[in-house]
């Protein structure tokens, strides 16, 4: 099997190309992700727990998926696909914002991503895909919150980073919505 690639950018998002994934990830070098948030309409968040056998962040809770496009793929397209192939479902998503990041990870890799996020609100069940998700559960911001303060290591870095800005995102757009 041939390892996937994943598209090398730089802050601006232009392509400079592509590199296998797990050398791009040892390297710490910027490259293209997505991040998908679903929500339930009474405002709980789907998070996942990823599977045991992740090359990193195993075990780890995070937003409902994340991934990286293909090399001609756009981000929506990657974020549809990825959430159909971890948590077989599909919703209506909708961009948010872009997140530049650098962390470091368990075995000695980095993820250094520009990060298109995208949430969508929906009334579907997870049928999870086990080789890429042990659980799932619904949490209210506020009880994800609280358990990161407690117990931080529980949660990927990447959602660390991003959850109040989602949070912060979906705040506005309800203001907004009611004036």
């Amino acid at each position: 099997m041939v390892e996937p690639h994943v598209i090398l950018v730089d802050e601006k998002d232009n392509v400079l190309g592509t590199l296998p994934k797990l050398e791009a990830h040892a390297k710490g070098l910027l490259h293209r992700a997505i991040s998908v948030f679903l929500f339930d309409y009474e405002g709980n968040w789907i998070i996942q727990q990823r599977a045991l056998n992740k090359y990193h962040s195993a075990g780890l809770w995070t937003n409902t998926c994340c991934s990286h496009p293909y090399y001609n793929e756009t981000v929506i397209e990657a974020a549809n696909r990825r959430l159909m192939e971890e948590m077989g479902m599909n919703c209506e998503l909708n961009f948010v914002f872009k997140l530049l990041y650098r962390a470091e990870l368990d075995n000695e890799l980095v993820e250094h991503e520009l990060d298109h996020v995208f949430v969508g609100f929906t009334t579907q069940l997870p049928v999870l895909n086990r080789d890429e998700v042990s659980e799932w559960r619904k949490l209210s911001f506020f009880d994800i919150d609280k358990e990161i303060q407690l117990y931080p290591e529980r949660y990927t870095e990447w959602f660390k980073l991003m959850y109040k800005k989602v949070n912060l995102h979906l705040v506005l757009e309800t203001t907004n919505r009611k004036n």
